[in-house]
């Protein structure tokens, strides 16, 4: 995980440069949304494991899917990635210029993970307390997993805050290891 991340750092960084040229941020989180399901849907991501499928064909397929969805720089982006073999970090490029647009533009993305639904209540209680704690505004995205058993976890850049359930016990197990 942490080689695609460092793959993946220089083509978030200038897709953002881009972006910030253009004034065109959510067209690029779009166009790399879009591109992230592509390359993570089964079929696909099987030719492009595939050695004997070439970089032409995938270049192909590629843009055939992504016609009148993907902008002509996304294009481009999609044909350099399959060019230098690196079509499989498109979901970390994805991921990390979410996080440069929101250091760009002075926000905190913060992910929720919750056992439960969220009340909006206890949405915006959550949300004034990390505004609080990280200096800045935060946009959240609420996911629920019922594997959690009760609580939340919270995922806020490199920070992670897990108050869940399953965490104390995992924690607790792990101290009675030893």
């Amino acid at each position: 995980m942490a080689e695609q991340a460092t793959l993946a750092r220089p083509y978030a960084e200038a897709v953002l440069n881009l972006a910030v040229e253009a004034s065109n941020f959510e067209e690029w989180s779009n166009n790399l949304h879009f591109l992230t399901t592509i390359v993570e849907d089964p079929t696909i991501s099987v030719a492009i494991a595939n050695p004997k499928v070439d970089k032409n064909t995938l270049t192909s397929l590629l843009l055939d899917i992504g016609e009148g969805y993907l902008s002509k720089q996304a294009n481009n982006l999609a044909k350099i990635l399959v060019k230098n073999y690196r079509l499989c970090s498109i979901p970390q490029i994805a991921l990390q210029y979410e996080q440069l647009k929101a250091q760009h533009q002075g926000y905190t993305k913060v992910d929720i993970t919750s056992a439960y639904p969220v009340e909006p209540s206890q949405q915006q209680e959550i949300e004034a307390i990390l505004q609080q704690r990280l200096g800045k505004a935060v946009d959240i995205n609420i996911f629920v997993d019922k594997s959690l058993l009760g609580g939340w976890l919270i995922r806020a850049g490199d920070e992670v805050i897990d108050v869940s359930v399953k965490g104390h016990l995992q924690r607790l197990a792990s101290e009675l290891r030893g």
